[in-house]
């Protein structure tokens, strides 16, 4: 089958020579046709393995070139591509192996450490297979792919991912879309918003520094890929390594989380005026609650090119804003560019204009998690909206405000308290690094309001202080009652704070 133009192969058939990827740290570049050639000799030895149409690869790789030899190969023969964050503990890692029914799995020789205690996990895996060294019990990816030809792969068809939630309350679940429809390389539902509404072109630029087992960082240089265009990955995020990577790639588009964002604004100005950013033109962020002042920094910072998006890997929901609209509705994520927006109370009813709810979306998208279907009839009410477990507002234009994820509400002496406000207000204090809000137990209220706070290096504060400045900006019955500092807080690298771990 001759794919269609959102295809590396059409672009490999038609500028085989120009770069697809580049890696920043390393400086390793592969081209077009360097990555087609691969993932076809990839594609014929998976399928003479068994993988094919929804069947499902495991990914365990860190920010490497390889990553998308492999993703290629599973998506052009119809394969589901499972992601998987390198930090997680072995048997975290290995749930998510067993869980996805994988039937192969490709894993960095860098991360023996979580392979090799993965056991059982790993029993229902036929094909393994190492990339950059040796693991137990793996082939490694040069012996696989040794003497196998580019030979014009019979039967392709799209694949999709399926990507696990980030289990910030719980185990992961794996987010199981239906294989798209129509030929290969046809115009998906990526494409239009990466064309349509983020001006994304075959001489785009696209900078990715988080870490490719998350779905924007995966499935944006992917798409990248499907349009031609050029995509720099880095290996390790660092603010000053992020902008000298716009610099000397000439980067046209980067997509960051509040957590990149503050680490940027947290350098000097001598810093930062160091690099040309004359190249970029958009900044997109997503992921995470963004604080209102974060962004007006920013704004301040790059001018009018910082646009944001709200959206989760079930893709039932889908809003966007970009700077006017939001310098003139400030902390709103956006208006629904799918479905209309629902805000729904307690009972189930919609709640009206600027009322506080779940937030809930019309849609025409399905997807199920996979072998849990309580967890998916959940996701769904009777009238066919879905939830993304989200709590907001909606004002009178239509513009949707997020208060917290309703699984982090904390109820002290019968009254709800979001912590994502309480957060926002303590990261802008000059010595707090990040921080966490939690309820903990209390005897007499129930739930006490409790910060968990990492300070910069070289500041300093004491519990009061922290108290105060909250005093000074929120309603005192939303105050910390008790700061605990910490060394470390887990949040991933998408920026979500991993809040069952604190609990």
């Amino acid at each position: 089958m001759d794919p269609a133009g959102e295809h590396i192969a059409a672009h490999a058939a038609a500028t085989p020579e120009k770069v697809a990827l580049v890696m920043h740290g390393s400086g390793d570049t592969r081209t077009y046709q360097e990555i087609d050639d691969a993932s076809i000799r990839l594609a014929h030895v998976l399928r003479s393995r068994g993988l094919g149409t929804s069947g499902h690869l495991a990914v365990l790789l860190e920010n490497q070139p390889e990553f998308y030899d492999f993703v290629w190969a599973a998506l052009r023969i119809g394969a589901y591509v499972t992601s998987i964050n390198w930090h997680l503990a072995p048997g975290e890692a290995g749930y998510i192996v067993r869980d996805c029914d994988a039937s192969a799995i490709v894993a960095s020789a860098a991360l023996l450490h979580v392979v090799a205690e993965m056991g059982d996990d790993l029993s229902a895996v036929a094909t393994r297979i190492s990339v950059n060294g040796e693991l137990p019990g793996f082939e490694r990816y040069e012996d696989v792919v040794d003497r196998v030809e580019v030979a014009p792969l019979p039967g392709e068809r799209e694949g999709s991912w399926m990507f696990y939630s980030s289990g910030t309350t719980g185990r992961p679940k794996g987010i199981l879309p239906p294989l798209p429809p129509g030929d290969v390389g046809a115009v998906s539902f990526l494409t239009r918003l990466l064309t349509g509404l983020f001006g994304f072109t075959k001489d785009t630029v696209y900078l990715s520094p988080a870490p490719l087992y998350h779905a924007a960082p995966a499935g944006w240089t992917v798409g990248v890929q499907r349009l031609g265009g050029t995509a720099v990955v880095m290996e390790r995020f660092d603010p000053l390594e992020l902008l000298a990577a716009i610099e000397r790639h000439r980067v046209t588009h980067v997509q960051l989380v509040p957590t990149h964002m503050i680490r940027l604004l947290r350098l000097s100005d001598s810093e930062r005026a160091r690099f040309d950013l004359s190249s970029l033109q958009m900044v997109v962020h997503a992921a995470a609650p963004c604080p209102v002042e974060v962004k007006q920094a920013c704004l301040e910072w790059l001018g009018p090119i910082v646009h944001e998006f709200y959206s989760g890997s079930e893709g039932a929901g889908f809003c966007y804003i970009g700077p006017e609209d939001w310098l003139a509705h400030p902390g709103s994520v956006g208006r629904s560019m799918t479905g209309a927006i629902h805000i729904v109370g307690d009972d189930g009813e919609e709640l009206g204009v600027g009322e506080e709810g779940e937030v809930w979306f019309e849609t025409n998208r399905t997807f199920e998690y996979h072998r849990d279907p309580e967890k998916t009839k959940a996701a769904f009410d009777r009238r066919g909206w879905s939830w993304l477990g989200d709590v907001g507002r909606v004002d009178e234009e239509g513009y949707l405000y997020l208060t917290d994820r309703a699984s982090n509400m904390i109820i002290s002496g019968g009254v709800n308290i979001y912590p994502r406000e309480i957060e926002d207000v303590l990261v802008m204090h000059p010595a707090v690094d990040d921080v966490a809000v939690i309820g903990t137990p209390d005897e007499d209220m129930g739930e006490r309001v409790t910060a968990f706070v990492l300070l910069a290096r070289d500041r300093s504060a004491t519990g009061d202080e922290l108290v105060e400045w909250c005093r000074e900006r929120l309603s005192h019955f939303k105050c910390p009652r008790e700061v605990r500092f910490v060394e470390d807080l887990p949040r991933s690298p998408t920026g979500k704070l991993l809040k069952r771990l604190l609990a």
